[in-house]
């Protein structure tokens, strides 16, 4: 695994909500320094005007039998070339994580994103076609776009995409996903509505170019062996990436704010 690190910072985060303003001022302490100091109670109690008692209650709050036990693993934090002993099946999952992630930045394109954020706002409704996990994660573009005032909705089921096709127009934006590019119906039913003169845009991990002309645009995502299968991560991720990238752009220049 390529250097993940032992850190504490994640636990004293989910705790947040759960803690006194006091212990929130104290864990603010922890998350934001960035230096190895005496972190001794005596000491860090002096620096933060807090009792000793209450870094003891602070760490305890977290699950640390007392503060000595939380020090104990910050201060992993600061420790030259610090990893994790970690299982195999850990490090294959975090590193499939790591290698689609690392593959989404070397195949995203800004201008392209850009691009299809524009068209949002220009076409009166947008519909996102996908099957099995695709499915998935057209039902999760849905529900994000839709607090920004989308006007979107998602198809997953066979019939309904055939039927759909032919209803779409000049007006709308059809956003078909299939990462392996072999869903039959997705592509049936985009090449349908490309056909009615809507805007389609392909999200899928191969390129085609004999049939490019069905699409107006071809979001690249990146894949691993058998992915499709979802036999380490779910299939779903390189998706919801650029779900999220574009949900992102969309947000930075929405007319309408995303509710809190």
């Amino acid at each position: 695994m390529r250097g993940f690190e032992s850190s504490v910072i994640p636990i004293i985060e989910s705790h947040i909500d759960n803690f006194t303003s006091l212990e929130k001022k104290i864990a603010q302490f922890f998350i934001n320094n960035k230096e190895e100091l005496d972190f001794s109670i005596k000491n860090i109690a002096s620096l933060l005007y807090v009792s000793e008692a209450a870094l003891s209650r602070f760490a305890q709050k977290m699950g640390f039998p007392g503060y000595r036990e939380f020090i104990f693993q910050y201060k992993e934090t600061f420790t030259k070339n610090n990893k994790n002993v970690v299982e195999d099946y850990i490090k294959e999952a975090l590193n499939t994580y790591e290698e689609l992630l690392n593959k989404s930045y070397n195949l995203i394109d800004g201008e392209q994103i850009r691009r299809i954020v524009k068209l949002f706002s220009k076409k009166k409704r947008i519909y996102v076609y996908g099957m099995g996990s695709s499915g998935f994660a057209a039902k999760e573009f849905k529900m994000r776009f839709m607090r920004l005032g989308v006007d979107v909705e998602s198809i997953t089921d066979a019939h309904l995409l055939a039927v759909n096709a032919v209803r779409v127009n000049e007006g709308c934006i059809v956003i078909g996903i299939t990462i392996s590019r072999s869903t039959k119906e997705v592509l049936e039913a985009m090449k349908k509505a490309k056909e009615n003169a809507a805007t389609t845009i392909l999200i899928t991990s191969k390129k085609d170019n004999a049939a490019s002309e069905s699409f107006d645009e071809e979001v690249l995502v990146p894949i691993r062996k058998n992915l499709e299968y979802g036999n380490i991560i779910s299939p779903q991720f390189p998706i919801l990436i650029i779900i999220d990238i574009l949900y992102l752009n969309e947000k930075l220049n929405s007319r309408i704010p995303a509710p809190l």
